[in-house]
């Protein structure tokens, strides 16, 4: 059903690029500016690019790399919806996803091309990952406690970086936050860095074997294996935006630290506070954004079905 699917996707998005670019409505945008309307043929282009590579294997990772990046910004719009219960841009945002069901629709058609499992083909034995990539799991969670050190500082009351809890509260007040996350944080919880746990859970859950097979203490679902697309779904999504996020915010802060480019101060009370906020900010989606991506691969090759292997004798 997979190809089908493809299919039906590529007509819907380049519907919507083709009708997107002669209204006029952007659907791309960078930063906090709109590019250009014209733009809407780009999604054209690459629904007709991927209903191409349903015929044509060797196009489909470089076409999922196309509509990665395309759809790079969608992870953000998710959390604002969220946390602050708004999208800034819609008509980007639905591009956005529009891009991403097709990034991960053609990886489910290549992986499925790639390994080719026979009629009698047993499911893969649920198992962790390797040494290395636990290790990077492991390293790409620890990179969020500084991140959750100084977001919960805040949302307690107490000062970091030069800025109060109360300061930090009216900040988000006039940031146009929404009641749900003014509510989290009048009790201590930064909605942020409850995502960032989550965020954690779904990076060991690639690594570890209950990330294949529901742990026991649940009830209805336990011993069951877990859907390959459930933890997919936003390991995909987190890979292609948190890792690039992550490292270009490190370039700008590096060259704002160096004084090459000058980094707007803020409601911060020095320079130095803005640079500790953003490098705490953006730095540990750096670190977890490109373990998780090394995580994702990992469950993407372990979880295949594979073919049994025969024995010798059974041959002869």
């Amino acid at each position: 059903m997979t190809r089908p699917a493809l299919w039906v996707w590529s007509a819907v998005t380049a519907t919507y690029g083709a009708v997107a670019a002669l209204t006029g409505t952007p659907t791309f945008v960078y930063g906090p500016h709109r590019a250009p309307a014209v733009l809407g043929w780009v999604l054209v282009a690459l629904a007709g690019l991927a209903a191409l590579a349903t015929a044509l294997p060797r196009l489909r990772y470089p076409t999922v790399g196309l509509l990665a990046a395309a759809a790079f910004g969608l992870l953000m719009n998710v959390i604002t919806l969220v946390v602050a219960q708004r999208v800034d841009d819609w008509p980007a945002a639905l591009a956005q996803a529009l891009c991403a069901a097709g990034a991960i629709l053609l990886v489910r058609l290549a992986s499925r091309h790639r390994r080719r499992p026979a009629r009698n083909a047993a499911p893969a034995v649920p198992t962790a990952a390797g040494r290395r990539v636990q290790v990077a799991a492991v390293v790409g969670a620890l990179a969020f406690v500084p991140y959750a050190v100084m977001k919960t500082t805040w949302a307690l009351g107490g000062r970091f970086a030069g800025m109060t809890g109360a300061q930090m509260l009216a900040s988000y007040r006039r940031n146009g936050a929404s009641p749900l996350f003014l509510t989290l944080e009048s009790w201590g919880l930064d909605p942020t860095a409850l995502l960032a746990a989550l965020g954690v859970v779904l990076l060991f859950a690639l690594v570890r074997p209950w990330g294949t097979v529901w742990p026991r203490w649940l009830p209805v679902v336990r011993g069951r294996r877990v859907p390959r697309w459930l933890p997919l779904t936003p390991a995909l999504l987190g890979a292609a935006t948190l890792a690039p996020y992550g490292i270009g915010g490190l370039v700008y802060c590096t060259l704002g630290a160096a004084g090459v480019i000058a980094v707007p101060r803020g409601d911060a009370p020095t320079s130095a506070d803005t640079l500790l906020m953003a490098f705490l900010g953006v730095g540990p989606f750096a670190v977890y954004g490109t373990a998780l991506a090394l995580a994702t691969v990992s469950y993407l090759r372990r979880t295949r079905a594979r073919t049994p292997e025969i024995p010798a004798a059974a041959t002869t």
